[in-house]
């Protein structure tokens, strides 16, 4: 098959599953338009741990970690197959390029994982491997751990980064019934995507200096990880695509990008 494109997703709140949204739409239909990998590596926003940590379950557990949400969503599951050769091949390529690396054990799919998979590839027949995200280690770091994930593009497995192109829970409740999102939210919106249309590569790991409202827009830093991930698998020295462009909740950014 051909060479899948690295990708970073917005998964938004986990009733991106169930509320009918522009989000979901695009997500239901992007598998189709890429067509089915090998196999799929998942670098999730919700899961946290200090070195870059691989997956070994061979059956991975639906992980529902999120509060009051409609019991829908507990109903539902992605029972997709694990792979913990590959995980254990990809800890090797991580090391071999100089950064840490450690396995688990048993770790499912978190809702970052679980939900744009869902939507994307609903017949949850590809092996997946979850990949964590490291708060306390720099941009640069995710970005040169993609560098090491970009061979994997080779062997058809689909490198997806999942985050938020912008996350702010704190002032979610004022802005969520406003469908319009406030100039804080879409300025920083707009930057981020130019930067990626145009491959600037230091503007975006300089995030925090150069694009406007960065802090407001991620007070932390773990839903914007997701993308230097994906965009260090893309070619060296190649711009991204925007691929989807919208808002949920009020001041969410739903934006999704491709990296060749």
């Amino acid at each position: 098959m051909a060479r899948l494109p690295a990708l970073f997703v917005s998964h938004g709140a986990p009733t991106l599953a169930i509320e009918p949204m522009p989000a979901r739409a695009f997500l239901s239909g992007l598998g189709e338009r890429l067509g089915k990998p090998k196999a799929i590596l998942a670098v999730s926003a919700h899961w946290e741990t200090i070195v870059p940590t691989l997956s070994l379950a061979v059956k991975p557990q639906t992980i529902y970690d999120f509060g009051r949400y409609p019991e829908e969503l507990f109903r539902m599951t992605y029972p997709a197959p694990g792979a913990p050769a590959l995980a254990e091949r990809i800890a090797e390529a991580i090391g071999a390029a100089g950064l840490p690396s450690a396995l688990h054990p048993s770790r499912g799919l978190d809702h970052g994982a679980w939900i744009p998979l869902k939507l994307m590839y609903p017949e949850a027949d590809i092996p997946v491997v979850q990949l964590s995200i490291q708060p306390r280690r720099s941009p640069l770091d995710h970005w040169r751990l993609g560098e090491a994930l970009r061979p994997l593009r080779d062997e058809g497995i689909l490198v997806i980064g999942s985050g938020s192109a912008s996350h702010n829970l704190g002032e979610l409740r004022q802005h969520r019934h406003d469908p319009t999102p406030p100039e804080w939210v879409s300025t920083f919106d707009r930057w981020l995507a130019e930067a990626v249309r145009q491959g600037q590569k230091d503007e975006l790991l300089d995030y925090l200096q150069k694009a406007p409202h960065a802090l407001r827009n991620h007070p932390t830093p773990d839903h914007i990880l997701p993308l230097f991930v994906a965009a260090g698998a893309g070619a060296p020295q190649s711009a991204g695509e925007v691929i989807h462009e919208s808002y949920g909740w009020g001041i969410i950014s739903m934006a999704a990008y491709s990296f060749a």
